[in-house]
């Protein structure tokens, strides 16, 4: 019976046996499993399977924020495209205290770690904040380079931490303690654009790293921990407390005595702010945004040997333009000149005005306009985002401020008691300028002018701006006529009234009647010439002119395109007409020559786009029509007031009620291009004597073009170069000597010049009814 009663407590007790051996193998191979995911997900994650993780380059050279360069043709740097203003220190430079202070509040165990400190990481857990950070100082690098900004979800900030733990053990292989520790503090952003150490100790106490006390020291690596919440400017009593916890810090690990430690904390928290402004761009900022433009849509389809795609700001490319230093400082100069002189006359115009700066607006329309300026504002898109309506944002504008800046010629100035909204209608006022310059046998352009000041006015009137053109678009006409038909510069058109439809072209001096040869009629720009050409070829052939010569902008299909009612760019009419100066060969105007890499590998080498347009005999007629609104015609000013002796072809363009400007000067070897007006069409002057064409931009063109000869060798632009004239033609046209006109061949030969017999052009129409579109009145001036 005992036997039984012994076997059956056996049997129960065998299943309690197999149950203990069960769960242990289960609770092993949880472990296991548990070890092997972690040990996965690190190999998942270093992968970059979850995110993007550094390549090797990177990691060896973890300064990745290397500014591109951008050197100019005659090898000036220019500029950068950088993300932000920093100075780089070497290790040699810190001062001891610096680098104690450091260790003391962030990573103690700092010199033993390889990256990660799991002591100090639980240190920071059980013990709270003050014992010290839970990321060692490799790990805070790590993100600082790598990881970006704190995730706001706990399941991101875990994958960061773990990205975070893998790059810094990777940083410890590559670098010493010391690198890693200066590249932190050359890395870390203590705001008000003070990035990196160097540029703080500029900012909070007006003096370098290396002079830095020992309590400036602790005051820095205590906003370490927050350069908001502990910044000496802000919140001085938050950062004082917070800099004496570094020296307590300091003191407990035997960086500092008590004496000393005492003697540091008695010290008043006092900084010696220095402003830095963040990246500054005036004029270099436009044809800069225009080659980031460029640039970037170029890379977007580049990849680099690991298989990523370049980053303008972070790669540290090389690139060289076409721009030359010189030229583009003196067309800047030409640009401030001239402004500066008609901004005091078109204010003392506007004072007059009680629309201004507008001029035949109601009241209704000119507020839209205001409202719309103030929609663009980053403040009015900041406040609506806060849930605030268009009525309180407008309230908002509306309040008078202690102190606004404003632009003025003068350098910044500071307004009292304006409000923004005033600022608005100010600088409505402001008269902008677009100059472009370009050497016309190859492309290359030499200046570009998008604007007067970056800051005040991010819109590039070079490329970006697009504006009625005026009689700057008759020369597209005069080519189609003569390409089509054979003319020359002395063939004759009526100048008597007709129409078009209900269109009837008006001349600007209101004189009519008799012949104009072409020559006289582009030198003084006579309007119902123009129309009588146009009406002749037809829209459609000088629309194709027009886009083989690279226009791009839109046309409307309209014979008032003949007198400039196309909006086109300043880019697109300095590449049009350097055809002409390039014998008929158009060719893209470029800005960029090359592309490098750090390394120095090309990785882009632009090469000029080109095509004949007109045959050379052709263009070479444009050059006589156009040097005579030089010589005698709308652009004498060149010669009476500028006294510029030089070949010169040019046209000016005058828009309705003097809303736009334009200049455009060819040279044998600098085409160049200026158009002058406010930002808004509305805004403009009442008298055609200053806003013309002639008075608006010509005087620019002037400026720029006598600086350039006085040293005109240093770029191979001399006031004695020539035209370059076709073989077969060994002397200009004298219309009024001539009893007969030469004609060029349409497939590009000549024809032998016959002076034989008179053939003036006779023209059939008188009032042509058309069914293209057309604009009911148009009035362009000059």
């Amino acid at each position: 019976m005992a036997k039984q009663n012994n076997l059956s407590e056996k049997k129960k007790k065998q299943p309690r046996v197999f149950s203990l051996k069960r769960m242990l193998l289960m609770v092993w191979g949880l472990f296991m499993i548990g070890i092997l995911s972690v040990f996965l997900l690190f190999w998942v994650t270093s992968k970059g399977w979850l995110g993007e993780m550094p390549d090797v380059q990177e990691l060896e050279n973890p300064d990745i924020y290397v500014s591109s360069e951008i050197y100019s043709s005659d090898g000036v740097l220019l500029d950068r495209f950088e993300t932000e203003k920093r100075i780089p220190i070497s290790y040699k430079e810190l001062p001891e205290n610096l680098v104690n202070a450091l260790l003391a509040r962030e990573d103690i165990r700092f010199r033993k770690h390889s990256g990660i400190d799991p002591r100090g990481t639980m240190r920071a857990i059980f013990g709270g904040g003050s014992k010290g950070g839970a990321s060692t100082i490799t790990q805070q690098l790590a993100k600082l380079l790598f990881t970006g900004k704190r995730s706001q979800s706990k399941i991101g900030r875990a994958f960061q931490k773990l990205k975070e733990w893998i790059v810094a053990v990777e940083l410890e292989k590559r670098y010493t303690k010391e690198e890693i520790i200066s590249m932190y503090l050359n890395k870390f952003d203590f705001i008000y654009n003070a990035n990196g150490v160097e540029l703080a100790s500029k900012v909070y106490f007006n003096t370098t790293t290396e002079k830095l006390t020992l309590d400036q020291s602790a005051m820095l690596v205590a906003m370490l921990k927050n350069p908001v919440l502990y910044n000496p400017l802000r919140f001085p009593d938050k950062a004082l407390n917070e800099r004496n916890i570094v020296i307590n810090q300091m003191q407990k690990y035997k960086f500092l005595t008590k004496e000393e430690a005492e003697a540091a904390k008695a010290k008043p928290l006092k900084t010696d702010h220095q402003e830095i402004n963040s990246i500054s761009e005036s004029y270099s900022a436009y044809y800069k945004h225009e080659l980031r433009r460029e640039i970037e849509a170029y890379l977007a389809n580049l990849e680099k040997e690991t298989g990523k795609k370049y980053n303008l700001y972070k790669d540290g490319l090389k690139i060289y333009v076409t721009l030359d230093s010189r030229l583009q400082k003196m067309a800047e100069d030409a640009v401030q000149k001239h402004l500066t002189s008609i901004q005091k006359i078109f204010f003392a115009e506007q004072k007059n005005n009680p629309k201004a700066p507008f001029y035949g607006l109601s009241d209704d329309k000119r507020e839209r306009i205001f409202e719309r300026a103030m929609r663009n504002t980053d403040l009015y898109r900041h406040l609506k985002k806060l849930g605030r309506t268009d009525e309180e944002i407008k309230q908002e504008f509306e309040k008078p401020r202690d102190s606004i800046r404003i632009f003025t010629w003068d350098g910044i100035e500071y307004r009292k008691n304006m409000s923004l909204m005033d600022s608005i209608k100010y600088h409505k006022h402001i008269l902008q300028a677009g100059l472009m310059s370009m050497d016309p046998k190859d492309g290359t352009i030499k200046a570009w002018v998008g604007g007067i000041n970056w800051d005040y006015f991010k819109f590039d009137h070079v490329k970006q701006a697009r504006r009625q053109v005026g009689s700057t678009f008759k020369p597209f006409v005069y080519v189609t006529a003569i390409n089509q038909m054979n003319y020359t510069p002395c063939n004759t058109i009526s100048n008597d009234r007709f129409s078009i439809g209900n269109w009837q072209p008006r001349n600007a001096n209101g004189k009519y009647g008799g012949s104009q040869d072409l020559r006289t009629a582009l030198a003084f720009s006579t309007n119902v010439v123009t129309a009588r050409l146009i009406a002749q070829t037809g829209v459609e052939p000088v629309i194709q002119v027009a886009r083989d010569l690279g226009v791009e902008s839109p046309i409307p299909k309209d014979y008032t395109i003949a007198l400039g009612s196309a909006d086109l760019t300043v880019y697109e009419m300095v590449g049009a007409m350097s055809t002409f100066a390039n014998g008929g060969i158009y060719i893209k105007p470029e800005l960029i020559v090359r592309i490098e890499d750090k390394t120095g590998r090309v990785i882009k080498d632009y090469k000029p786009v080109t095509r004949e347009v007109v045959n050379e005999y052709v263009a070479y007629t444009m050059i006589d029509l156009m040097e005579g609104v030089t010589n005698r015609g709308t652009g004498k000013w060149i010669r009476t007031k500028y006294g510029i002796d030089a070949e010169v072809a040019s046209k000016t363009g005058t828009t309705n009620d003097n809303s736009d400007g334009w200049f455009m000067g060819l040279t044998p070897n600098l085409v160049t291009g200026v158009w002058v007006g406010a930002e808004d069409r509305f805004a403009h002057f009442r008298s055609t004597a200053q806003g013309q064409g002639a008075a608006m931009a010509l005087p620019i063109w002037a400026y720029y073009m006598q600086s350039v000869y006085k040293e005109g060798k240093k770029f191979g632009v001399l006031p004695t170069d020539k035209f370059e004239k076709p073989e077969d033609i060994d002397e200009k046209w004298d219309c009024s000597s001539l009893t007969g006109f030469n004609t060029y061949g349409s497939m590009g030969g000549t024809f032998d010049y016959d002076y034989s017999e008179a053939r003036p052009y006779h023209d059939p129409i008188q009032d042509v009814n058309r069914t293209d579109t057309h604009k009911d009145t148009i009035d362009f001036n000059q």
